[in-house]
């Protein structure tokens, strides 16, 4: 059996033994938009829950539009000509308008990424800003939620008359399904923000992929963007080849909730019995640029690899580890039980620390391989995980471990899909418990 994992730009195709038991993951299709950027216009005058976009802007002298960063495939060349030209048709100057890149702590997006992002004409038209969340002077405090976390957000975004965000829905680790209030915090947060949403406290709590009701990280985030009170949001939904699928725009929670409806049952898949070895994929590219990000493949597989089993992940690893905090806790981490011991410590933070203890929480589950061609010598000395040139050698050795009778899930799309046994969605850091 061949089978094709999402993983870089190209794709890998591995063969798959046909004498093993595998199951292929594998969810419903979505229907491409045959009239993309008239679905936006459209989606833009007939909003949920709020006035049109272009009424909202009328009057106004400044605006923000918010984007997500590289990391997150947006059509932004679909979805950002009609709604920079309905804000523009209402009154408001180009020079008035800014695009505000919301990269939480992630690395500021370079002027290469940001064309082939955007496109060439919106990139040369309009003042785009990375926002930085390190920053500490250029974010305003507006107090705490009710979970004590203290809300410093962007400043300039906020002296904008009109605030206008955009985003994917899709699975996420933390918060459920991302999109909505996330492109504010932590989108346009600041570190100090992210001590306590980030904190190793709240990631040991309610939240994992698909798991929204009871989720304390959705409800901080929620809190934040009611303070903040957005004007109007525009997220989207894509299919495995990036084609976009749906349009939500209006009210910020309004709107989100009716993508995450309209997403879920194209990303769940419910399996009948759990995995004793899960092939998965980083997402390919843009989001298995980096081990940081392609993390998101394995905690996706945490709902249906047995306590106990083995998670093979395929991801390019073009751009290395990650960012140099994260990198220097791996070099100094020797095993998940000591890092679990550090981060919970009294008065523990490290930027990035929130993603070393997801790597943590699937390895209290299960063994990890991770298989790549692009991670250097010097970088794979840093890993404290077994490394493999081909998704074949890494299964060769977790079938040693297992035998040839061991359940395969083989997941594609890694963290695209919603991955569950009957069902079930796990918490991150509860998951280890359970015997699927």
């Amino acid at each position: 059996m061949k089978v094709t994992l999402d993983y870089g730009r190209s794709g890998l195709t591995v063969a798959i033994p046909d004498d093993l038991d595998v199951t292929v993951v594998e969810p419903p299709k979505g229907v491409p938009i045959a009239s993309p950027e008239q679905a936006v216009d459209d989606a833009l005058a007939r909003p949920i829950g709020t006035a049109a976009l272009a009424e909202l802007a009328r009057g106004k002298r400044s605006a923000a539009v918010v984007i997500s960063d590289k990391t997150r495939p947006v059509p932004y060349r679909v979805v950002l000509p009609p709604l920079l030209r309905q804000i523009e048709a209402a009154g408001l100057r180009r020079d008035a308008i800014e695009i505000v890149v919301a990269t939480g702590l992630h690395r500021g997006n370079t002027p290469a990424e940001l064309e082939e992002m955007l496109g060439g004409e919106i990139t040369a038209g309009y003042r785009i800003r990375n926002h930085d969340a390190r920053d500490a002077g250029a974010h305003r405090h507006l107090g705490r939620t009710t979970r004590g976390t203290e809300i410093w957000i962007d400043a300039a975004f906020l002296d904008a008359e009109l605030k206008v965000l955009s985003g994917l829905i899709e699975p996420h680790l933390m918060a459920g399904y991302s999109g909505g209030r996330k492109a504010i915090a932590p989108g346009l947060a600041a570190v100090d923000t992210m001590r306590s949403l980030h904190g190793a406290a709240m990631l040991e709590g309610n939240i994992g992929p698909g798991i929204i009701d009871g989720n304390p990280f959705h409800a901080d985030l929620l809190e934040i963007a009611r303070m903040v009170r957005p004007d109007f949001l525009v997220d989207v939904a894509i299919d495995r080849q990036r084609s976009l699928t749906g349009v939500f725009a209006g009210e910020l929670e309004a709107a989100h909730a009716a993508g995450v409806r309209f997403v879920e049952p194209h990303v769940l898949v419910s399996l009948d019995r759990p995995a004793d070895i899960v092939v998965t994929s980083g997402g390919g590219y843009p989001l298995d640029s980096t081990l940081y990000q392609a993390i998101k493949g394995l905690t996706a597989s945490l709902n249906v690899v047995r306590r106990g089993g083995t998670i093979i992940l395929a991801a390019n690893l073009g751009e290395g580890l990650g960012s140099a905090e994260f990198q220097e806790m791996l070099a100094a981490t020797g095993s998940a039980d000591e890092f679990m011991q550090r981060v919970t410590s009294a008065g523990f933070f490290r930027i990035d620390q929130w993603m070393m203890q997801h790597l943590c929480q699937v390895l209290r589950k299960a063994q990890v391989i991770v298989v790549t061609d692009q991670l250097s010598q010097e970088d794979r000395a840093r890993l404290f995980l077994p490394t493999e040139s081909s998704v074949g050698a890494a299964l060769d050795v977790a079938l040693a471990r297992h035998g040839r009778n061991a359940h395969v899930a083989v997941v594609p799309q890694g963290p695209y899909v919603l991955t569950t046994v009957r069902g079930r969605r796990l918490a991150l850091g509860t998951a280890w418990q359970d015997a699927a």
